[in-house]
């Protein structure tokens, strides 16, 4: 009997767009696995987010009549939503994959856990009660240094959404997930969660790169991710 691959189900960071995961879609197809990749954007732009995001996943996965299991790989800020995603979904979910991923807390908001003047920092920029695109919380070289593509740099940022400030102070949904998890590490900023999840039996592998290398060096990417997905 022919293993058939999962779909891998890539889901963007709340703070971005499917333009920050689309060259590993398309690179994974190419390798032979199926890929659904929702756009959640306009979840974000009201809170309550976190059910608003739930629920419009769900419906996108539902109605692509996707054939098979899923695995779900979330990027960034994704990873905390990845149980409740797996729980909203009919469709088995053979694994999770967080990407350059914050771990789940469930019950916990970002701000409990956050550094107190990191909140007060995206406070102070908040307008309206909805923070500034990702792209601005950084100065322009550090992203430009990330994604020299300056047309692929315009593609990322013209798809960050202005998320409200609520959703840092949301509570993450309280789902338990006891099936596979593994973690792919991408950039230092994430060095304390793939550690987390090395203590927690997890298999971890991590790449010399950046949090946006799915869009810039998504061969790479692909190649570790590929094992993670399972099913070949």
């Amino acid at each position: 009997m022919v293993d058939v691959p999962a779909t891998a189900v890539l889901v963007h960071s709340p703070y971005l767009g499917p333009a920050s995961l689309r060259p590993l879609a398309r690179v994974l197809a190419s390798l032979g696995h199926p890929v659904l990749m929702p756009d959640l954007r306009a979840t974000v732009n009201a809170a309550p987010v976190h059910q608003r995001l739930i629920g419009v996943f769900a419906d996108a996965v539902e109605e692509s009549e996707v054939v098979g299991d899923l695995v779900l790989v979330g990027h960034g800020g994704a990873g905390p939503l990845l149980p409740a995603f797996a729980d909203a979904l009919e469709t088995p979910v053979r694994g999770l994959v967080f990407l350059d991923a914050e771990l789940p807390t469930p019950g916990r908001s970002w701000r409990d856990d956050a550094p107190a003047e990191r909140m007060a920092r995206l406070k102070s920029l908040a307008r309206g009660g909805l923070m500034p695109r990702w792209d601005l919380w950084f100065a322009p070289e550090a992203l430009s240094a990330m994604v020299p593509d300056v047309r692929l740099l315009e593609e990322i940022v013209g798809e960050a959404p202005e998320v409200p400030l609520a959703f840092l102070k949301e509570a993450r949904p309280t789902v338990s997930w006891t099936g596979a998890c593994s973690y792919l590490r991408l950039s230092a900023v994430y060095d304390a969660a793939a550690g987390r999840a090395r203590e927690l039996g997890w298999p971890v592998v991590s790449l010399d790169a950046h949090h946006l290398a799915a869009a810039t060096e998504p061969d790479p990417v692909a190649s570790a991710l590929v094992p993670l997905l399972g099913g070949r």
